[in-house]
């Protein structure tokens, strides 16, 4: 768990099918609100979805960009934000809020928690990536409807994520955020008692 950092540098050497599906099949593991399993993986392989996916995340970095200024412009500007050039396994991860499976049951009152059952199951397979030398980047400076939008996705569908997954240039446990002096990781967790 340690060294399970959001990798933005990856090599270019290919992921082995085999190793790849067998991670991607731990997220039938998670846990989820009624037994719901509203979790929907698309794979992104040809070169226009590609294509349409990083000029998404350029166009909305650019607008993150220009909502900062001077010293913080500066430091995010030198920040790489995704993998999604060198990577070569790039996924879409959504939540099916439409799905009959588990009957609504746990959902009625919390429907965000078919949503919380998908990030359970990206959280498996981070880990299971990781124990498996692979990296995993979490790319959300996107706009999510344009890319459903152009991967085609059912409009009861909500992007979690795209994930950028490889073999990551470094092994470290700290993140590159910290690293970059972006921002640091809390020193302790704090638990209130009620």
């Amino acid at each position: 768990m340690a060294v399970r950092r959001d990798v933005r540098r990856f090599r270019t050497d290919p992921v082995d099918e085999a190793l790849l599906v067998q991670c991607l099949d731990t997220i039938r593991m998670a846990p989820s609100v009624g037994l719901s399993e509203p979790w929907r993986i698309v794979r992104v392989e040809s070169d226009l979805a590609r294509h349409a996916a990083l000029e998404n995340h350029r166009q909305i970095n650019a607008e993150a960009l220009a909502g900062y200024a001077g010293e913080t412009a500066e430091q995010y500007a030198k920040l790489k934000l995704s993998g999604m050039t060198e990577a070569p396994v790039h996924i879409a991860v959504f939540c099916d809020d439409g799905t009959a499976k588990g009957r609504g049951l746990g959902a009625r009152t919390m429907p965000e928690m078919r949503k919380y059952s998908v990030v359970s199951a990206v959280t498996l397979l981070w880990l299971s990536l990781r124990a498996h030398g692979l990296g995993m980047g979490w790319v959300s400076i996107l706009d999510p409807m344009r890319l459903a939008q152009d991967l085609e996705i059912p409009s009861e569908w909500a992007l979690i994520g795209y994930f950028c997954i490889g073999w990551p240039q470094e092994n470290t446990t700290t993140p590159e955020l910290e690293i970059l002096g972006w921002g640091r990781r809390a020193g302790s967790l704090s638990i209130e008692t009620r």
